[in-house]
């Protein structure tokens, strides 16, 4: 059995079966998040269109800590491809932030799309502001995750000290059930619109949505290069009619640099030209298109995404070519 890893976390190991006559399969198991958000669903998709569509391919979604350690995973070469939010992406690429100088050997396959900053309390906290979670307890998300990464540079660029709150670093599942409960009074969230866990808290529970005001949300673009001044739609949870203003980031799909360029060109073209299944999974993939992969990837792209870019007539600037 031989193993070849990436990252989107999406796990990849190739394997011989003992007789030279029969197909060789390779077995991609896909790193995604918990199940209370988008990645998992998204992965799921994707490890269908992959099983489906690309011969001698056996692919499935795994729940991973999400970003920040689908990242490490691919590094290793324990992972083959992992979804992962943009500026995690680059910081691993970089070597940046958590990931402590060292640079991960990782490149982009395919974007995948926007994640928004969604900070949620029970109207009956009375939080409507972010700089109420001071003295408080919070949720910034799983270690490991893109929304805990997110959390923590979005409240260092407000100036809220990590020692100013109480951070019980929870799943999106957890963070439901704890605003539920009572013993969180702020959860925070970095995921498409409309996801699941967020929908079923607002079907029992008032909620407030806290957003940004225009000089926070300065701050926060200031100190942070890849995040956009983004709104959330009113009318996507009941009882927030208005819309948001909050802070977004693109999601990417991630694999090693070393994975071979014809398997790469392969999954990428069973993932864009079989998009409308995805988009039966979760309408976010309709953001998943070849032309977004060059518009908005935050890191280098893959030579297998490049041969079919190029192959379907997009140009490919220089500062996406590793």
């Amino acid at each position: 059995m031989k193993r070849i890893s990436i990252a989107v976390l999406f796990i990849f190991v190739a394997g011989w079966i003992a007789s030279p006559a029969l197909a060789k399969t390779t077995f991609i198991s896909v790193g995604t998040g918990g199940t209370g958000g988008i990645y998992y669903p998204y992965g799921g998709g994707v490890a269908e269109i992959w099983s489906k569509y690309v011969k001698d391919v056996k692919a499935v979604a795994e729940v991973t800590g999400a970003s920040v350690e689908n990242v490490k995973l691919a590094h290793k070469g324990e992972t083959v491809v992992g979804e992962v939010m943009g500026d995690v992406a680059v910081a691993g690429f970089s070597g940046l932030s958590k990931f402590k100088g060292k640079k991960h050997d990782i490149l982009s396959m395919a974007i995948m799309y926007p994640n928004l900053l969604q900070i949620v309390a029970l109207k009956s906290t009375g939080v409507t502001d972010i700089t109420q979670v001071k003295g408080r307890s919070i949720s910034t998300g799983s270690p490991g995750s893109g929304t805990n990464f997110m959390a923590e540079a979005v409240l260092k660029s407000l100036d809220i000290a990590p020692d100013s709150y109480r951070d019980s670093r929870l799943s999106f599942t957890e963070n439901a059930n704890a605003l539920r409960d009572s013993t969180i009074d702020v959860g925070v969230w970095s995921v498409g619109p409309g996801t699941s866990s967020i929908l079923d808290l607002a079907t029992t529970h008032e909620i407030n949505m806290i957003g940004f005001s225009p000089e926070q949300t300065q701050r926060i673009l200031s100190a942070n290069e890849t995040y956009s001044a983004v709104e959330l739609a009113g009318g996507v949870y009941r009882g927030i009619d208005k819309p948001v203003s909050t802070i977004g980031v693109w999601n990417v799909m991630i694999c090693q640099a070393s994975l071979d360029t014809e398997m790469v060109y392969k999954l990428v073209k069973a993932l864009f030209e079989h998009n409308d299944y995805l988009q039966k999974i979760h309408p976010s993939a309709a953001y998943t298109t070849p032309e977004n992969a060059v518009k908005y990837s935050p890191i280098p792209l893959h030579p297998g995404t490049i041969k079919y870019l190029e192959e379907k007539g997009i140009a490919v600037p220089d500062k996406l070519r590793p």
